[in-house]
């Protein structure tokens, strides 16, 4: 099986090569094209995914997460695409699970996730990400999906907010199978050190509830930038 796995980065010098350093290293014999595509970062970014492994890194032509992560897809040859955030750590055994989903005739999915955070109310969120419901998924929680599939549904759109939400919701929509894979991998705590547990919380609930009454996306990025201090 061949995977591309794609990083959609701005600005990660401190994570992304970490990330890259563990995707090698827990590989096993499956070929992974490591995609680093960047939103024009300025800092060194772009040079330590280079320097840890990665095949290809560069800067997309069009900035926003969901723009790069589409950039990542379309210059890949890959049948699995693994979009992964740069300050995610992966499991180790993330070849043999999206495999064996992918045998099961899943067509996409995600893990389970904890923070790299004692805070007891992040340890609930954690919880709840066992269960399949659509405010309970995110891109945190990396995503595989079949090329096929991805191309089907036209990739992300190109949203400032919630693409990952609007992908996930499309894909059920036209009934490709979804598994939560039972593990965890480890987030990171930031947002919500940068600001706090509930200003996050409300925030996400706000652009949540916004998002599922039709708001454009104009909309729901002007007000989480207005909620939170975040990147």
């Amino acid at each position: 099986m061949k995977i591309a796995v794609i990083i959609p980065t701005y600005n990660e010098e401190e994570n992304i090569g970490k990330l890259i350093r563990s995707l090698l290293a827990n590989k096993q014999e499956a070929f992974i094209n490591i995609i680093v595509s960047d939103a024009g970062s300025t800092d060194n970014t772009i040079q330590v995914a280079k320097d840890a492994g990665a095949n290809v890194a560069e800067i997309s032509p069009q900035k926003g997460r969901a723009m790069q992560m589409n950039y990542g897809a379309s210059i890949s040859r890959e049948e699995i695409l693994y979009f992964i955030h740069a300050d995610t750590q992966v499991h180790a055994d993330f070849v043999a699970d999206i495999n064996e989903a992918i045998k099961q005739h899943y067509d996409m999915g995600c893990y389970r996730y904890k923070f790299d955070s004692k805070h007891p109310l992040l340890k609930v969120n954690g919880f709840f990400t066992r269960f399949p419901f659509i405010w309970c998924r995110g891109g945190d929680q990396t995503l595989f999906v079949k090329r096929s599939v991805f191309d089907q549904l036209e990739g992300y759109k190109t949203m400032k907010i919630m693409e990952e939400y609007d992908f996930i919701q499309r894909a059920g929509q036209a009934g490709f199978k979804f598994k939560i894979l039972p593990k965890n991998i480890l987030v990171s705590a930031r947002k919500y050190e940068t600001n706090s547990y509930l200003k996050v919380l409300y925030a996400n609930y706000q652009v949540m509830k916004m998002w599922k009454r039709g708001a454009s996306d104009d909309e729901m990025a002007s007000q989480y930038k207005k909620l939170l201090n975040y990147r």
